[in-house]
């Protein structure tokens, strides 16, 4: 007895949705568990994850985390890793960067620019390190260092009002151009008031004393690794707060310094999870 054709077809697609069942439901993810398994590959599978000297999962090589204490403040006797934008910091389910770029420069009533959180960050560094956190286009009070500056024309003729538009104290200068700088109003928007926008790059140094990668988040926001240089900005810290040679410090560090990917691909860089915990089994914090 010959089956209608819309019956056959039903049938037909009934074994299709069966075969790709097995095949793609449950021999394949089963055939990739068992190659996850070879050795080499077993670890990398699982996470990549990291035991320290009692056996207790502490993190992920590939996945940066903050060393701070409850309060959020950095413990010293540890390697501080680079900021991070995702989620609440170093979050792997919101694993994003800001997408802000070097125009963001202008404090709003909801966040701070760029420019700013480059300039707190630099400036606490600098506190915690004991060196010059100053660097370009930023404020001694650590905001971002923009005028807002309003000309009699729109954009020419005489200057008339000069705002600094990131601070609500006393103006990072006293003058723009013989005009004097008044501080922010608290809710106004002087980029909407037609001001042109001038950062100031002041008299910070051209290379800053506080690394790049100590205040800008990475792509991922799970960057684990920081660049060699911010690891010797903190390795007096942190002999200082372990009570040994500083000497010591820094071979730890070359030792956990990886080079560049095939030679020449990417920067050296330091993986600070595994740099803290050769800390702690070779000189435990007292």
């Amino acid at each position: 007895m010959r089956l209608p054709a819309w019956l056959s077809q039903h049938l037909a697609a009934l074994r299709a949705l069966l075969v790709f069942t097995v095949l793609l439901g449950l021999a394949y993810p089963f055939a990739m568990v068992a190659v996850a398994q070879v050795p080499g590959l077993r670890d990398n599978a699982k996470g990549s994850l990291v035991e320290d000297a009692a056996g207790r999962t502490v993190g992920s090589e590939i996945i940066g985390q903050a060393f701070t204490d409850a309060a959020g403040d950095p413990i010293p006797a540890y390697f501080q890793s680079r900021p991070s934008a995702a989620g609440d910091g170093y979050d792997p389910t919101s694993t994003a960067a800001s997408n802000l770029g070097p125009e963001d420069v202008v404090d709003t009533a909801d966040r701070t620019s760029l420019l700013t959180d480059v300039c707190a960050r630099s400036l606490a560094v600098g506190e915690l390190e004991g060196v010059d956190g100053g660097r370009p286009y930023c404020t001694p009070d650590g905001v971002g260092a923009v005028l807002a500056v309003f000309h009699r024309d729109g954009l020419t003729g005489p200057i008339t009002r000069v705002v600094s538009v990131n601070q609500t104290g006393t103006p990072f200068v006293a003058s723009y151009q013989g005009v004097p700088v008044r501080s922010a109003q608290v809710g106004v928007d002087y980029r909407a008031e037609g001001g042109v926008i001038v950062p100031i790059r002041g008299d910070a140094p051209e290379k800053p004393a506080v690394p790049a990668d100590a205040v800008t988040a990475s792509g991922s926001g799970l960057d684990p690794h920081i660049s060699p240089e911010y690891a010797e900005l903190q390795a007096p810290r942190v002999a200082r707060e372990r009570g040994t040679d500083i000497g010591a410090v820094r071979k730890l560090i070359g030792e956990h310094t990886a080079g560049r990917t095939l030679g020449f691909m990417g920067q050296p860089g330091v993986n600070v999870l595994a740099l803290n915990l050769a800390l702690d089994r070779e000189f435990p914090r007292q």
